[in-house]
């Protein structure tokens, strides 16, 4: 054997596959050592074996090479752990990500289906769905064909056998027919047959020249096989992560779009929800989609500029109500007779594109944002469950969404930098060509040429189909509201809006507050964008407070709700709630603000009183002139309240 460098792979059950640069000649403590180092083991609690049945072990001692195990260069060998060491190895790891913008740590019970993959590690957390998905038997039930079946009622032969959920049979025959795997049934597929899924590995695409090679000097003065990343053959992806995106109700979908028929430019929106399971595809997940957060931007007919990435504050109150980011949406949307509200069809047809390269890098760049927590990957993550909604015209002149994720070959291409898009052609990226600072691998793709044959083409340019994954988008026959959507109730103002003077402040505030009686507190705060401002304004001391409303409002406790209304932030919201409130008139009635006088009893000590005294703090009375203020009814200027004419305008009070 040469006694040159060379590769050997090491397979561990928590940390997967790791390579390992050493010699032929190398002494086993050393090389022990070099695992000890990689995979950060302990002294003790580990052994490596050269085969996989674990009959030949690599002993430490500084007689033996590893030309004495016949070890050569590309071995596979096999790292074994003691359970108590790896759980510990586990624990003190960072948690992975759930893919919600929050941190989960793992859970004991999260593994509910046994795989024998060694890549199947114990610290994944994978998101409840998924690990719903896990305990189903995803088989299609068939009945008893009376004229094929010869067998009693118990048994099943070829023609009433339960379908597989990839089935490819059952997919075509499904009205309409299911064009993508979901996720879970492409699993199934692999963990499938005699194997039961031994060496099924879900590996991400990677276009980047693998660092730590000694062999050369690094690129651009050097390059070799084992250290190039192999060419890309872009497939249509045969699988979806999510199958459907549903919205909880139309008046979600109005507001957003208020937006675009008031100004007539373009808009973004951030879509927070669940996931759940899709029951019209085998094995299906869905994106339930609750509220529609809209960032900085700047908008035009024809563009948005996103002006603002980060979303966590947004993020921390979606998870506080058991909501995450499940997609973002966009509109692209252009009138085509204002009367009849009709607007024009330009996406999907044969002279246009589904979407733009720009979008498409956009949809990816996103997705990598939200990777999805895999069991079977070694990395701990495979594809995301990020989608993209278009708001644009169908064939019919008619507002309509169309559901898209771009391909997992698409998210690495855009996480190693190599796709573009083209200048002049929206529907074509294009793939960047090798210069000093990276090396860019070549991409190919297979087209039909004029006599039927499939001919190989270079990705300069590239046509994004080739990248997409299409899925319904549509609203449920039987409406949901996670929050107050009363249609007799002025809502909320949505945020950043001021371009179109809907502006969240205190006023907006008051106003909205004004509308609903005490007891009606929790479903006026049941509004996804009056959580956010409450929980951002520094001028109300909620910040403190918001993760207990935020769980009164997710589990919709009155009981619960009414002990937070006692807490002092709240007493002083209140307060300030009274003290912007319009001055009742003089009358034995009570003004038209039940929200804020719901409750008290008149004639009563410490309640509310009219005819010379308005609420004060702490809820009891104060006299006119004891601080309180009073809005001018013709020009609101806010005066003292002992004043009985407007200093602005000098009109009288009444």
């Amino acid at each position: 054997m040469s006694s040159g460098t060379i590769t050997v792979r090491v397979q561990s059950p928590v940390h997967g596959t790791k390579r390992i640069q050493t010699k032929p000649t190398l002494k086993i403590d050393e090389f022990l050592g070099k695992v000890r180092d990689e995979f950060e083991l302990p002294q003790n609690g580990w052994k490596v074996w050269a085969n996989r049945e674990k009959t030949a072990e690599l002993v430490s001692q500084k007689t033996k090479t590893l030309n004495s195990y016949k070890v050569k260069h590309g071995d596979m060998l096999y790292l074994d752990i003691q359970s108590d060491v790896a759980a510990q190895m586990i624990t003190s790891e960072s948690p992975v990500a759930a893919g919600n913008g929050v941190v989960a740590a793992p859970t004991a019970d999260h593994d509910v289906r046994p795989l024998s993959s060694s890549f199947n590690r114990e610290g994944i957390v994978e998101d409840d769905v998924d690990q719903f998905m896990w305990k189903q038997d995803g088989r299609i039930a068939r009945e008893r064909n009376e004229q094929l079946c010869r067998h009693g009622p118990v048994g099943k032969c070829l023609h009433c056998v339960p379908y597989e959920p990839y089935d490819e049979e059952y997919l075509a025959q499904v009205n309409p027919p299911i064009k993508f795997l979901s996720f879970h049934s492409y699993l199934r597929k692999l963990t499938g047959g005699v194997d039961k899924g031994k060496f099924a590995m879900l590996e991400n695409l990677s276009c980047k020249i693998k660092p730590g090679c000694k062999e050369h000097k690094p690129w651009p003065d050097g390059i070799c096989t084992k250290c190039q990343p192999n060419a890309v053959m872009l497939t249509r992806q045969k699988y979806r992560h999510v199958d459907y995106i549903q919205f909880e109700n139309p008046m979600l979908m109005e507001r957003f779009l208020d937006y675009w028929r008031k100004t007539g430019n373009q808009r973004i929106g951030l879509m927070y929800g669940r996931y759940e399971h899709h029951k019209d595809v085998p094995l299906g997940i869905k994106a339930v989609v609750a509220a529609i957060f809209e960032p900085r931007q700047k908008c035009t007919k024809s563009s948005v500029e996103l002006l603002d990435l980060s979303w966590d504050s947004v993020n921390d109150v979606a998870a506080g109500l058991g909501l995450r980011p499940v997609g973002w949406i966009f509109t692209d949307l252009v009138p085509l007779d204002t009367s009849t509200g009709t607007v024009k069809h330009f996406r999907g047809n044969v002279n246009s594109h589904f979407l733009s390269a720009e979008e498409c890098i956009m949809a990816a760049d996103l997705q990598l944002r939200h990777p999805n927590a895999c069991r079977l990957s070694p990395d701990g993550h495979f594809g995301s469950k990020f989608v993209t909604v278009v708001v644009t015209g169908d064939v019919e002149n008619h507002v309509h969404f169309d559901g898209y994720q771009v391909s997992n070959q698409c998210m690495a291409l855009v996480h190693d930098d190599c796709l573009i898009p083209t200048r002049d052609a929206p529907e074509l990226g294009y793939i960047k060509e090798s210069s000093d600072e990276q090396y860019i691998p070549d991409v190919f793709y297979k087209v039909k040429d004029g006599y039927g044959n499939e001919v190989t083409q270079l990705a300069r340019p590239l046509p994004v189909e080739y990248l997409l994954v299409d899925m319904p988008a549509a609203f449920p026959m039987e409406l949901t509201f996670t929050f107050q959507a009363d249609p007799q109730i002025r809502a909320f103002t949505i945020e950043n809006r001021s371009d179109i003077a809907e502006i969240q402040d205190f006023n907006a505030f008051s106003e909205y507050m004004h509308q609903f009686v005490a007891d009606k507190y929790l479903d006026a705060l049941s509004d996804f964008h009056l959580l956010i401002f409450l929980s951002t304004c520094d001028m109300l001391p909620l910040k403190d407070v918001m993760k207990s409303l935020l769980e009164c409002i997710k589990t919709k406790d009155l009981v619960a709700f009414h002990e937070w209304t006692k807490c002092e932030a709240w007493a002083t919201v209140e307060q300030l709630l009274l003290a912007n409130a319009p001055s009742p008139r003089l009358s034995t009635s009570p003004p038209s603000y039940p929200g804020l006088l719901a409750g008290a009893q008149l004639d009563s000590p410490g309640g509310v009183a009219f005819g010379g005294m308005v609420s004060g703090a702490g809820g009891g009375l104060a006299p006119l002139g004891a601080g309180a203020m009073w809005s001018c009814e013709h020009c609101t200027f806010h005066n003292e309240a002992r004043n009985q004419a407007c200093e602005m305008c000098g009109l009288p009070r009444q």
